[in-house]
């Protein structure tokens, strides 16, 4: 998006005769100026007390996340505090001015703030001791009935640990409580890890331990029955979370060689294993009963072999055989890319859900009855993805290759002038809504602008990109 939108602007400065595009070190201070105007704003203007929400009106009068905010509220959920603050290290990384490690160790307090007695995080966190969002915080500032669910959901534990943690290489000092923090969240993390390596979606205390077994197909009528009310507190694999904290523990891992972390990496491994379904679908379920068997979350959610969440074990255990160059983890790889290659549909995507043994695509409709077609579907949910082949193939063929440093995707000349052409005068980044499935789903109206806190990270970190690869530069 961003590549097209700079060739306009080069073509269209261009044609109407205009001076020619900046390079080299004329661009590099630029940009360099483009990003401390656009930090200065989003944290002087923008900030509630180092925190952030998903989207802002122009004039900052209403504020959105899951929904309307207060202006005591942030969001912990991306693209909430921790993807901004994770920005601000970025800007600091590449440009070592203070200010945005400030930033970021003002994201920090915030979270911090956020922290439920449990040990992690759920989606927002509410200063206001009487808010609609206030939870059963740490310091006590919270409410003590109010939630203490500490959720993997969305990312939102990951998400804000992973924040952490990289603040805490970059400034050890600089957070008050920080290390402590990190500390309870990882010992709760770890706790809320089953024998066979699986996760919850939550929790709000240690987990009870279970046998050991293999997934296998229900033998009951799963449309009606085995609904559980509580199926958060069992195995999910719901929205990435295996991937989101795989992510999580090997960096915890590497960064502060936590031992722990690398043992409950590989036996999150083993869950994926395990999880895998017999023939003739060796895929993975979006969630499982004690027993290891595929069971209903959401009214939306029914139990079925997940397209989606099948990806993300794939590639999650690739990651974890690179990791560990252990070919257990990878030897069911061929089996379950011949399950991806077979249930593609016509058009090459793969399908959110396929019923159980006939491997039949399952949707819901609005009205939430189960049906083979593709008509009159819920239309809040993702019911169908491009064909994830391409990438599994890369990942495999990589895992085959020596290990290869990595290389984040140059940022052109071209990308870089069109941030700054799109900078307005305040420093924001507008974005205007166009219709399009955004996150949270605000409703906002066809042509209604807005500023965008993932806009804002994103622009935010390719800038400090550009100006990393220009200090590298020869």
């Amino acid at each position: 998006m961003h590549t097209t939108l700079a060739r306009q602007v080069v073509a269209l400065s261009l044609l109407l005769g205009g001076a020619a595009p900046l390079r080299g070190a004329d661009l590099e201070a630029e940009a360099k100026a483009a990003l401390t105007k656009a930090a200065a704003y989003y944290r002087e203007k923008v900030a509630t007390l180092g925190g952030y929400v998903y989207y802002y009106s122009p004039d900052l009068s209403e504020r959105w996340g899951e929904g309307r905010a207060t202006a005591d509220q942030i969001w912990v959920q991306a693209p909430g505090t921790p993807t901004v603050g994770d920005a601000y290290l970025s800007a600091y990384e590449a440009t070592a001015d203070p200010v945005h490690l400030k930033a970021a160790q003002a994201a920090a307090t915030a979270l911090l703030h956020g922290q439920l007695q449990s040990g992690g995080w759920t989606n927002a966190v509410d200063f206001d001791p009487r808010g609609t969002q206030v939870s059963h915080y740490r310091n006590g500032a919270g409410n003590k009935k109010g939630k203490n669910f500490s959720t993997l959901d969305d990312g939102i534990t990951q998400g804000a640990l992973r924040f952490l943690i990289r603040l805490e290489k970059v400034s050890p000092t600089g957070v008050p409580g920080l290390k402590e923090s990190i500390d309870t969240a990882l010992d709760a993390l770890l706790a809320a890890q089953f024998p066979n390596g699986g996760f919850p979606q939550g929790w709000m205390a240690p987990v009870e331990k279970r046998p050991v077994v293999k997934a296998a197909y229900p033998d009951y009528d799963w449309r009606t029955e085995n609904r559980i009310k509580n199926y958060w507190e069992h195995y999910t694999l719901n929205d990435g979370v295996c991937g989101q904290v795989a992510t999580l523990l090997e960096q915890a891992a590497r960064v502060r060689g936590d031992t722990r972390c690398r043992d409950a990496l590989l036996r999150l491994g083993d869950f994926l294993l395990l999880a895998q379904m017999p023939e003739p679908q060796p895929a993975w379920a979006q969630q499982y009963d004690p027993q290891m068997r595929p069971i209903w979350a959401r009214k939306f959610e029914p139990p079925a072999i997940a397209g989606r969440e099948s990806v993300d074990a794939m590639l999650t255990l690739i990651r974890i055989a690179s990791l560990t160059r252990e070919a257990r983890y990878v030897a069911i790889i061929p089996q379950a890319r011949d399950w991806l290659q077979r249930s593609l549909l016509p058009d090459g995507t793969l399908s959110r859900y396929y019923e159980l043994q006939t491997n039949k695509p399952l949707y819901m409709t609005d009205d939430y009855q189960l049906t083979h077609d593709a008509e009159r579907l819920a239309r809040h949910y993702g019911w169908h993805d491009e064909s994830p082949l391409p990438r599994i193939d890369a990942q495999m063929s990589a895992l085959r290759s020596p290990p290869q440093p990595d290389t984040a995707p140059r940022v052109t000349d071209d990308e870089v002038r069109a941030l700054i052409t799109s900078l307005d005068a305040d420093g924001r980044w507008l974005s205007t809504y166009d219709g399009q499935m955004i996150v949270g789903q605000p409703k906002f109206k066809p042509g209604q602008a807005y500023l965008s806190s993932a806009v804002f990270a994103e622009n935010l970190v390719r800038l400090s990109d550009y100006l990393r690869q220009a200090k590298a530069a020869p």
